[in-house]
């Protein structure tokens, strides 16, 4: 079976399309659940970690905290939250853009 060219443009283009109707916020949360963040962590509620809501809330102003917060993120870090469960572990699975992407995300949440 071959697919014309102009049916595989159309189908293409609708992909595309439908790709770009989310919105950052949709992306970096869509990345949040790929990464696994919402395991110990929810938008308004603490549970294993701090909430995003309250990260936002604590970095708010602080220029360095997307760098500061996306080191954390990849390498592991604690002493601010005081959590039961203890510091938060490294996330190898992680990239650099993706750690500053996430941390964004979480420092615009309201």
């Amino acid at each position: 079976m071959t697919i014309s060219r102009p049916l595989t443009t159309a189908l293409l283009g609708g992909a595309l399309l439908a790709l770009s109707t989310l919105t950052p916020a949709q992306a970096s949360e869509d990345l949040a659940r790929k990464k696994a963040c919402l395991a110990c962590h929810q938008v308004s509620k603490a549970v294993v970690g701090p909430s995003f809501a309250d990260i936002a809330k604590k970095y708010k102003g602080d220029k360095k905290a997307v760098d500061r917060l996306a080191g954390k993120v990849r390498k592991g870090g604690g002493g601010v939250w005081n959590m039961p469960m203890g510091p938060m572990p490294a996330q190898g699975q992680v990239n650099e853009a993706e750690a500053k992407q996430l941390v964004t995300w979480i420092l615009a949440t309201n």
